[in-house]
């Protein structure tokens, strides 16, 4: 699947079949669902629910638990928007090399 084709699924009430729990989780928060996607993330023992649970941290404003996240996921927290950090990681998971 390609950005565009993940973005135009969010005009749907679910996400797409077949994606992963971390893109699951990316596509509820651009839904402006935070905490549907922080349940998912906490579910995900991997360096990418790790990165995902991250960013979800750092977008709520708790950058000290953000920062505890971005180390278990061995990422340094980005200095980038939110908007870009949500595009790049999405890209990662879509094309299967996250950050």
């Amino acid at each position: 699947m390609k950005m565009d084709e993940f973005k135009a699924t969010l005009n749907g009430q679910h996400p797409p079949p077949g994606v992963t729990a971390s893109l699951a989780a990316m596509w509820y928060d651009a839904k402006g669902e935070w905490e549907q996607a922080h349940t998912i993330a906490q579910d995900i023992p991997t360096s990418e629910g790790s990165l995902v649970h991250a960013y979800l941290h750092r977008k709520e404003g708790d950058k000290w638990n953000a920062q505890y996240w971005y180390n278990r996921a061995g990422q340094p927290m980005p200095g980038l928007s939110l908007e870009q950090e949500w595009e790049d990681i999405v890209q990662g998971f879509l094309s299967g090399k996250p950050m």
